[in-house]
């Protein structure tokens, strides 16, 4: 038996959730708000506390902070509207994990267990990292498990200086991961530094990484510093690190293993502090079987691995994407995106992944000369052959579908209205009685 505390302000849902954790033989202690839960985790030994994101006055990710001060405190977050923002958050700050309501009990009770299992087999729960700087909400973007899969191993490793690779197709944000885990981490007020390794000659590179003295080559007018000096203290971030040649690569491997850099024509090694963040889209098994790349390189970069999907893998996300774009091009005053134009966006496979994206948005927006994008806006009618998973969702059963783009509508005007349930329901076009239903349904509350 576990002592489990639950912090949120919704009284039916505490209530359902107490009732099944004490089913379940755990003690269960309530709170309605952060600062009531507090009192409890001042007062006893919390064994798991399950904690609300969005409350009234202080939210959960203030809770965590603060619990963190008084004991080691295991926790998982729940929040009606998971952001990368909010997932990165939670996991930087030492949530356990970071679950999307409504959740079913089976995910619940499974994270739970997982979660007490691990705080048995450690003799001291770890503390949490130190917050670090804010968030920059214009970088990733995403709401499908995948990419909040990914927010989770950000949030995580963000808290450590170990080794990243990002491995993703071309396009797929892996350099918005690498600034995400260097904003989030203690290096965040040092430079963040990065290099396209496919981007430069290979004669280049080197004096690029690791700086040259004067005179050490032909052109060599002044000594110059390096990419790895540069970034002392911070992030180094090697994109396209497949592309780069074996003789860089073993220079590579002694600065990853000793911290020390030589610039070209120098004799005096400099030692370097710096947090290493790679990415390719390449196949390093496969370039390494065909020796392009060091095996043991390959072992020293894949310390903490993030994959990131490509857009045609997960649906969810593109027309978050694209209305994330239109914000950015449009301000206040962002252009909407038809139905006839999303089904486009969704039905076309996106070899180009959040890039082509992009540059799909910034046209249509130019394009467009009204305040709707809308399918000749596009040019993705070449193109736009459905994929496997548009067409499962295009041809799947209607009242699936439905029900799902009901449950999206209404967490996102949940989250608009900062969870005023007549507000949302203003929004959506429905009664207030309407939304309670429909909350109802689909466990929302």
């Amino acid at each position: 038996m576990a002592c489990i505390l639950i912090v949120d302000d919704d009284a039916a849902f505490r209530s359902g959730l107490a009732e099944m954790l004490a089913d379940l033989g755990h003690e269960v202690l309530e709170a309605a708000s952060t600062e009531a839960g507090l009192q409890h985790v001042k007062r006893t030994r919390i064994d798991a506390a399950i904690v609300d994101l969005r409350m009234p006055g202080d939210d959960g990710l203030v809770f965590l902070r603060r619990a963190s001060a008084v004991a080691p405190l295991a926790c998982i977050m729940l929040t009606a509207y998971a952001s990368g923002d909010n997932t990165i958050e939670a996991m930087r700050l030492g949530a356990f994990d970071h679950l999307t309501k409504p959740v079913a009990r089976s995910t619940l009770v499974d994270t739970l267990e997982r979660l007490l299992q691990q705080s048995r087999s450690a003799d001291d729960a770890a503390p949490p990292a130190k917050p670090g700087a804010p968030a920059d909400k214009h970088d990733l973007v995403g709401g499908s498990e995948a990419m909040r899969q990914v927010f989770k191993q950000v949030g995580r490793a963000a808290a450590s200086d170990a080794t990243v690779l990002v491995l993703g197709e071309t396009g797929t944000g892996k350099e918005l991961v690498a600034r995400a885990l260097h904003r989030n981490s203690e290096r965040a007020a040092r430079p963040f530094v990065a290099v396209n390794c496919a981007a430069m000659a290979a004669e280049l590179i080197e004096s690029e990484l690791f700086g040259h003295v004067k005179g050490a080559f032909t052109g060599a007018i002044a000594s110059r510093p390096g990419r790895f000096v540069e970034a002392d203290g911070g992030t180094l971030f090697l994109d396209e690190i497949g592309d780069m040649a074996l003789a860089t690569q073993a220079k590579i491997l002694r600065v990853l293993q000793e911290r020390e850099v030589m610039p070209l024509g120098g004799s005096r090694l400099t030692p370097v502090d710096v947090r290493i963040v790679a990415a390719t889209h390449r196949n390093l098994p496969q370039e390494i079987r065909e020796g392009r790349f060091r095996e043991d390189l390959w072992y020293r970069l894949q310390v903490v691995p993030i994959t990131i999907p490509p857009l045609r893998e997960r649906l969810g996300d593109i027309l978050q994407i694209a209305e994330h774009f239109l914000r950015l091009l449009g301000g206040d005053t962002p252009k909407r995106i038809s139905p006839a134009a999303a089904k486009q966006l969704l039905a076309y496979p996106w070899p180009g992944n959040v890039r082509e994206l992009r540059n799909q948005m910034e046209r249509a927006a130019i394009l467009s000369r009204g305040t709707c994008i809308e399918p000749e806006h596009l040019a993705l009618s070449a193109a736009a052959e459905p994929g496997a998973d548009a067409t499962v969702f295009w041809d799947g059963k209607l009242d699936e579908a439905l029900a799902h783009v009901e449950r999206v509508m209404i967490q996102r005007a949940l989250a608009a209205a900062n969870d005023n349930r007549a507000e949302a329901a203003r929004r959506l076009g429905i009664s207030r009685q309407q939304l309670y239903r429909k909350l109802d349904e689909y466990g929302m509350h």
